[in-house]
Order: structure tokens, then sequence, then C-alpha cells
């Protein structure tokens, strides 16, 4: 299993699911399954989460028409789709217990033609999980390892309201 962010004693339940599935004939796509029904919008783009380890997460895009754009490369937006899963997939299974997370915004640079099948990876520094801006660095690579979108992801993270 991954080493544990600072102040996180077991793994979260994002983590724990991944875990137990990963091994699993179609596992990593019974957990893609599973979290485009947590947020919908993700299943548009047919995505299939390739690993997540602590403060990282890739998500895979098949190239193909449901994600083409006018030139039939890959839809900058299904990308930003892409990554969005990836940064969120990548929260829930690192954020310290006591935290909790928002998106505030996304900045990406498109930075060459996505002609292929699409990997989307999210990372942040594992002592950044404190109150406040947290920048999540992201970046899509087509077949042959080059940076077609980079930029970052912003999020707004907070203390979990005590429980009454």
């Amino acid at each position: 299993m991954s080493q544990a962010n600072p102040a996180q004693s077991k793994p979260t339940k994002t983590m724990a699911i991944y875990n137990k599935l990963k091994n699993w004939p179609m596992g990593k796509k019974i957990f893609s399954k599973l979290i485009c029904n947590m947020a919908p919008y993700f299943g548009t783009i047919k995505p299939i989460v390739e690993e997540v380890k602590l403060n990282e997460c890739s998500v895979l895009i098949k190239k193909g028409k449901r994600v083409h754009n006018h030139i039939k490369t890959v839809h900058v937006i299904a990308i930003a789709n892409g990554l969005e899963m990836a940064m969120g997939v990548m929260a829930e299974a690192s954020i310290p217990s006591h935290l909790r997370w928002i998106p505030k915004g996304m900045t990406l640079d498109y930075t060459a033609k996505a002609g292929t099948d699409i990997r989307c990876v999210a990372k942040v520094d594992p002592l950044a999980w404190k109150p406040g801006d947290m920048p999540v660095e992201v970046k899509a690579y087509d077949t042959q390892g080059t940076v077609v979108v980079e930029g970052f992801i912003n999020l707004w993270i907070s203390e979990k309201p005590a429980r009454k």
C-alpha cells in the first residue's frame, strides 16, 4: 500500500476501493464506472482510471469519435474533463481525513495536437495538503509521451466542520 499523507493514519475510502479492485479482472474499469456514477459527466469521455497512488492519479481517454473535434483529434474539453477526473480521484484518494476540498478554477495551455489516446495525470506535493489555495499540476500526454495540455487546477482546502 502507498505511504500515507502527513496526518493521515489509514487509506481514504476511495484509495481502499481502488486498492481492492485494481488487481481484479476488469477491476480498473469497475472502479472507473463507480467514479462516473458519482460524477456522471465524467462518463461522457469513457475514461479508465489507470493508476491511483497517494498524490497522483492517471486517467486514460481512448481516441474515438465520441471525443473528436472537427479535425479528428481529441477535443481539448474532453481532455480537460479527463484532467478534472484525475484531479478529483487523486484528491479523494489522498486528502487527509480532517480536510475537504472544492475546485476553484482551472488554467490550461494547449501545447500540441492530441492525435492519439490521451493519458491525463494529476499530481500534488504531499506537503501541500493544508487549508487555503492548493494548485494541482495536471498534464495530458499522447502515446509518444508528448505533453498536449498542461496547467493547474486550483483547489480550496478547508478543515471539516466539527461533528455535533
